[in-house]
């Protein structure tokens, strides 16, 4: 066989397509069919139930002898003047200064500055909240108080609207303070990487029910860490004996107590209370330090007045909503949004948010601030937080991606996460460390927490949003009324700046379209456990975020989905009733007597988009490996036998890699060797990281290029290989490789407001081109070890 490494050179171009497809085509074709008729079902289904409802409505108009009427309405609309033309007539009546000309001067902004400078900020912001002014000022003229009933819903409306535009205004006040420390962090980690300032370090990882092969990692993580002066402290609040026995193996404490009371902040305390390192470090159990952490924060420290340093929380695994999408190579994780936009805010106004994991904390300032973490709250990394400020002391936020953790595994676990950070932040009302009235912080920094915890509430509105067409639709109601020069002067102005500036002030790591998703579908048990926080604040304990658990089917998540289910069957309803409505009025629009009755159908039909997508993300695709695959190209020398082949990896995890031979022809040998000596191991050495490995192929797969044969002799073999089980020097190696590297978790930008608006149709519409089927210039053939 030729061994041929320089033709490892020429197989570039494939390998490169082959990660385009992300193998999903080869590996997941099982999977990508299931999910595929579950999706189809799924939108027909929906798609049935529109037609349904609009068949249903015609019954009915039928039965009531209006239908006439509704033609003739339909009649009178196609023999007016064309939509196109009254639309142009009415955008030149209705175009003035400020709607035309402050959106036009945020968009060039915009399009020539990719990222905001201090005086753009301040100028797209300034913008924003006159053409905000303006848009409220009108909406009072809207309301319809022609009856009681109208005037309740219309008044009700008004002020969910001002619930959100005050906490989008706050944000946009607040984003004036935005503070960026990475350039503070090159000249505070010289010190420490010249030896001058090495405070001691105790590294304490909380775990509750955690799998053993997270921890593993987790360890293995932070004794990797540049830096010797540090002490590593795994606390296992579940006193499991095979916890214990990783911790002797790995060469870490173990620490363990006989209570379990307050949670994560009991455990913490615990530790605390027996340790005496000068700075405290905390990571979740899921979470791994890149190798640079310490050297990155510990700097900031010289400063005696620094409390806390905390930085981002990144993730290597997608969150549900994108993974259920089939978007999760294209969204930014949920989270995201959080730490690169509104915690450089509060770095800015000195009320940063602890967020639990991957931060930096001095000993001193905690024991002035009472010794321990706080144990009133769910939540108590934030309030600790509160506490430090209240003491004067400064805690700084490094936006720079230190450390990784995994993203839960499904909308089950994602609703556990997301409901107890909102009853732990609205448990201030009712606790000592309340930053509304503590002693100690100022009026900016009681200003951003109040924003923190006003957020919460804005879930309220998306409920009443959802059900506002439904009102035109059943009970008669008109809660808006505007007229279209009025829309366009006022609304269309401050809507489109919303969406141009919206990406661009949080660092496009999210989308206001996308946004609109993320809270709509967690809106509903929101609302409800913020009802039952304010009336019972402490009747729901602490709940453990699950990681790594494994699922071998498509889930549909009925608990969280069923709200949703019904609102969609009644929005499709309403969006008929609200349509046949405007087509029998048609000819009353002149007169000014049902004004905003045409909002009905466009609200309806938004809502009805929106419903789909989020019941599309309550569909929980399988999760069979439990260990997450990265996409990273190393060079391979692949032993079979006394046969040496050359290629690189596609895909690599702990527990095993995909890897693209060099050599065209050479699958039937292998072939053979997998039908022969189906267990007899490889050996796989990964030459840039000196790490030898062994293996056994588990699948063979060729791709071949269109001027290609048909024979087997010119195909490009890509085979799967699983590790067998690794010593602890060569699972440290492969860990490090995989998660420690310094700078390899960036950040990723999220698609703009129409692409993200296609994408969302796509999901809806099209699932199939999101569910793994490429359409590659590649022909692929399989032979799977059975």
């Amino acid at each position: 066989m030729q061994s041929g490494k320089g033709s490892f050179l020429r197989t570039n171009k494939i390998g490169t397509k082959l990660a385009e497809g992300k193998m999903t085509g080869i590996q997941g074709s099982e999977l990508q069919a299931l999910r595929g008729r579950r999706l189809r079902r799924g939108l027909l289904l929906m798609l049935a139930t529109v037609l349904l409802a609009g068949l249903g409505i015609l019954v009915w108009l039928e039965s009531i002898r209006e239908m006439p009427q509704v033609m003739n309405g339909l009649g009178a609309m196609l023999e007016s003047k064309p939509w196109w033309l009254q639309s142009l007539e009415r955008i030149l009546w209705a175009l003035s200064l400020p709607a035309v000309v402050l959106p036009l001067l945020v968009f060039i902004v915009i399009k020539t500055m990719y990222q905001p400078r201090v005086w753009s900020r301040w100028l797209v912001v300034g913008v924003l909240l006159v053409l905000l002014v303006r848009y409220v000022g009108w909406r009072f003229t809207t309301l319809n108080l022609s009856n009681s009933l109208n005037a309740t819903v219309s008044l009700s409306l008004l002020i969910l609207e001002l619930l959100v535009i005050a906490n989008g205004g706050l944000q946009w006040l607040l984003l004036l303070s935005t503070r960026d420390r990475r350039r503070e962090a090159d000249t505070c980690a010289l010190a420490v990487e010249e030896g001058l300032f090495t405070p001691s370090v105790d590294i304490l990882i909380p775990t509750y029910n955690e799998p053993e092969f997270i921890l593993r990692r987790t360890i293995i993580g932070c004794q990797a860490l540049d830096y010797s002066n540090h002490q590593i402290y795994l606390l296992d609040d579940t006193n499991r004996s095979e916890i214990q026995a990783l911790a002797k193996e790995l060469g870490c404490e173990y620490m363990a107590r006989l209570d379990h009371q307050h949670a994560k902040a009991g455990n913490l305390n615990h530790a605390i209370a027996q340790t005496e390192g000068e700075l405290i470090v905390c990571f979740d159990a899921d979470f791994v330090p890149t190798r640079n952490f310490l050297t990155r924060t510990v700097g900031f420290f010289q400063d005696p007045k620094v409390a806390l340093v905390q930085t981002p929380q990144s993730f290597y695994s997608a969150d549900p909503v994108a993974r259920n999408l089939g978007l999760e190579d294209i969204l930014t994780p949920e989270q995201e949004v959080f730490y690169r936009q509104i915690e450089p805010v509060r770095d800015g106004t000195d009320s940063v948010v602890c967020a639990g994991t991957s931060f930096v904390m001095r000993r001193s300032a905690l024991e002035a601030a009472g010794g321990q973490f706080a144990t009133e709250s769910l939540s108590e990394d934030y309030f600790t937080a509160v506490r430090l400020s209240s003491k004067g002391y400064r805690l700084v936020y490094l936006d720079e991606k230190l450390s990784a953790g995994a993203a839960p595994d499904d909308m089950a676990a994602y609703a556990t996460q997301r409901l107890r950070w909102a009853q732990g932040t609205l448990q201030a009302f009712f606790i000592q460390d309340n930053p509304l009235t503590m002693p100690g912080l100022r009026p900016l920094q009681r200003l951003a927490h109040f924003s923190g915890i006003f957020h919460w509430f804005t879930s309220l509105s998306r409920i009443g949003f959802l059900l506002a067409p439904l009102l035109y639709s059943f009970l008669g109601v008109i809660p808006v009324r505007a007229s279209f020069e009025g829309v366009l002067d006022y609304l269309v102005p401050y809507y489109l700046v919303n969406l141009m500036a919206f990406g661009w002030l949080n660092g496009r790591s999210r989308s206001l379209v996308l946004s609109d998703v993320y809270d709509l579908v967690l809106s509903f048990p929101l609302c409800l456990t913020i009802f039952q926080t304010l009336l019972n604040p402490f009747g729901k304990g602490f709940k453990v975020t699950p990681k790594g658990t494994q699922s071998e089917r498509l889930n549909f998540n009925f608990k969280l989905a069923s709200p949703l289910l019904v609102l969609f069957g009644l929005t499709a309803v309403s969006l008929w009733v609200n349509l046949g409505q405007c087509m029998l009025q048609w000819q009353l629009y002149d007169t000014g007597d049902i004004k905003g009755l045409g909002l009905g159908w466009i609200w309806s039909s938004y809502n009805l988009l929106a419903l789909g997508v989020a019941l599309l993300v309550m569909l929980d695709v399988p999760k069979r490996d439990r260990y997450e695959r990265f996409n990273l190209r190393r060079t391979v020398k692949f032993s079979l036998g006394s046969e040496v082949f050359w290629g690189h990896t596609e895909n690599l995890s702990e527990s095993g890699a995909q890897i693209v031979l060099s050599q065209a022809g050479s699958r039937p040998a292998i072939k053979q060797w997998m039908q022969q000596q189906p267990e007899q191991p490889v050996t796989l050495e990964i030459m840039e990281e000196a790490l030898t490995l062994q293996a056994v192929v588990t699948r063979l797969d060729a791709i071949r290029e269109d001027w290609m044969d048909d024979s087997e002799s010119d195909t490009y073999p890509i085979i799967s290989v699983h590790f067998l089980p690794l010593s602890v020097v060569q699972h440290r190696k492969l860990v490090e490789f995989l998660f420690c590297r310094p700078g390899q978790w960036q950040h990723r930008h999220t698609p703009g407001e129409l692409q993200s608006l296609f994408l969302l149709l796509r999901s809806l519409l099209l699932p199939y081109t999101l569910t793994g089927q490429h359409r590659w210039r590649l022909s692929v053939m399989s032979v799977a070890k059975t």
